[in-house]
Protein backbone atom coordinates (compact mmCIF):
# COMPACT_ATOMS: atom_id res chain seq x y z
CA UNK A 1 0.00 0.00 0.00
CA UNK A 2 1.18 3.50 -0.69
CA UNK A 3 0.35 6.70 1.19
CA UNK A 4 -2.58 7.59 -1.08
CA UNK A 5 -4.14 4.16 -0.55
CA UNK A 6 -3.67 4.40 3.22
CA UNK A 7 -5.21 7.90 3.28
CA UNK A 8 -8.17 6.88 1.10
CA UNK A 9 -8.85 3.81 3.20
CA UNK A 10 -8.65 5.64 6.55
CA UNK A 11 -10.69 8.61 5.34
CA UNK A 12 -13.44 6.23 4.20
CA UNK A 13 -14.28 5.55 7.87
CA UNK A 14 -16.92 7.80 9.47
CA UNK A 15 -15.83 10.89 11.43
CA UNK A 16 -12.10 10.53 10.64
CA UNK A 17 -9.80 13.54 10.62
CA UNK A 18 -6.17 13.75 9.59
CA UNK A 19 -3.41 16.10 10.62
CA UNK A 20 0.19 16.65 11.66
CA UNK A 21 0.11 17.19 15.44
CA UNK A 22 3.73 16.12 16.07
CA UNK A 23 5.78 17.30 13.10
CA UNK A 24 5.48 17.94 9.38
CA UNK A 25 6.10 14.32 8.35
CA UNK A 26 4.00 12.19 10.73
CA UNK A 27 0.45 12.03 9.41
CA UNK A 28 -2.02 11.06 12.13
CA UNK A 29 -5.56 9.78 11.63
CA UNK A 30 -8.02 10.35 14.47
CA UNK A 31 -11.61 9.68 15.36
CA UNK A 32 -13.19 11.78 18.08
CA UNK A 33 -9.82 13.43 18.72
CA UNK A 34 -8.12 10.08 19.47
CA UNK A 35 -5.38 8.58 17.30
CA UNK A 36 -5.85 5.26 15.57
CA UNK A 37 -3.09 5.33 12.91
CA UNK A 38 0.21 7.09 12.29
CA UNK A 39 2.29 7.07 9.11
CA UNK A 40 5.42 8.94 7.99
CA UNK A 41 4.60 10.67 4.71
CA UNK A 42 8.13 10.01 3.40
CA UNK A 43 8.28 6.36 4.50
CA UNK A 44 4.72 5.09 4.13
CA UNK A 45 5.84 1.47 4.15
CA UNK A 46 5.52 1.51 7.96
CA UNK A 47 2.26 2.30 9.71
CA UNK A 48 1.57 2.26 13.43
CA UNK A 49 -1.89 1.48 14.71
CA UNK A 50 -3.89 0.54 17.79
CA UNK A 51 -4.48 -3.08 18.77
CA UNK A 52 -5.86 -5.04 21.69
CA UNK A 53 -3.09 -6.49 23.90
CA UNK A 54 -4.13 -10.09 23.23
CA UNK A 55 -4.31 -9.60 19.47
CA UNK A 56 -1.00 -7.71 19.47
CA UNK A 57 0.75 -10.60 21.20
CA UNK A 58 -0.61 -13.14 18.72
CA UNK A 59 0.16 -11.03 15.64
CA UNK A 60 3.75 -10.22 16.61
CA UNK A 61 4.45 -13.89 17.27
CA UNK A 62 2.91 -15.12 14.01
CA UNK A 63 4.02 -12.49 11.47
CA UNK A 64 7.54 -11.15 10.97
CA UNK A 65 6.21 -7.98 9.30
CA UNK A 66 4.24 -6.99 12.41
CA UNK A 67 6.13 -5.65 15.44
CA UNK A 68 5.30 -3.80 18.62
CA UNK A 69 4.57 -0.12 18.04
CA UNK A 70 7.59 2.02 17.22
CA UNK A 71 7.88 4.87 19.76
CA UNK A 72 4.46 3.96 21.18
CA UNK A 73 3.03 1.99 24.10
CA UNK A 74 4.14 -1.53 23.22
CA UNK A 75 1.06 -3.04 24.89
CA UNK A 76 -1.52 -1.25 22.73
CA UNK A 77 0.22 -0.28 19.48
CA UNK A 78 1.79 -2.25 16.66
CA UNK A 79 3.77 -1.34 13.55
CA UNK A 80 3.25 -2.96 10.17
CA UNK A 81 6.08 -3.18 7.65
CA UNK A 82 4.06 -2.98 4.45
CA UNK A 83 7.19 -3.32 2.29
CA UNK A 84 7.83 -6.85 3.55
CA UNK A 85 7.42 -9.61 0.98
CA UNK A 86 5.09 -11.33 3.42
CA UNK A 87 2.82 -8.34 4.08
CA UNK A 88 -0.81 -8.81 3.12
CA UNK A 89 -2.79 -5.75 1.98
CA UNK A 90 -6.11 -7.28 3.00
CA UNK A 91 -4.76 -8.11 6.45
CA UNK A 92 -3.29 -4.61 6.79
CA UNK A 93 -6.67 -3.10 5.86
CA UNK A 94 -8.41 -5.35 8.37
CA UNK A 95 -5.99 -4.24 11.10
CA UNK A 96 -6.56 -0.58 10.18
CA UNK A 97 -10.31 -1.07 10.48
CA UNK A 98 -9.85 -2.91 13.79
CA UNK A 99 -7.73 -0.02 15.07
CA UNK A 100 -10.41 2.49 14.08
CA UNK A 101 -13.13 0.39 15.74
CA UNK A 102 -11.14 -0.01 18.97
CA UNK A 103 -10.66 3.73 19.26
CA UNK A 104 -14.23 4.59 18.23
CA UNK A 105 -15.71 2.13 20.73
CA UNK A 106 -13.43 3.55 23.43
CA UNK A 107 -14.84 7.06 22.98
CA UNK A 108 -17.27 8.32 25.57
CA UNK A 109 -20.95 8.05 24.76
CA UNK A 110 -21.16 11.84 24.58
CA UNK A 111 -18.34 12.11 22.03
CA UNK A 112 -19.86 9.35 19.89
CA UNK A 113 -23.25 11.10 20.01
CA UNK A 114 -21.65 14.44 19.10
CA UNK A 115 -19.96 12.82 16.10
CA UNK A 116 -23.13 11.09 14.98
CA UNK A 117 -25.17 14.32 15.26
CA UNK A 118 -22.88 16.33 12.98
Amino acid sequence: MNLDQIRSFCLSFPYVTEGFPFNETTLVFKVGGKMFLLVDVHEAEHITLKSSPSELEDLTERYDWITRGFHMNKTHWLTLNLSSLHASQSMAENLMLTSYNLVYQGLTKKIRQDLENR
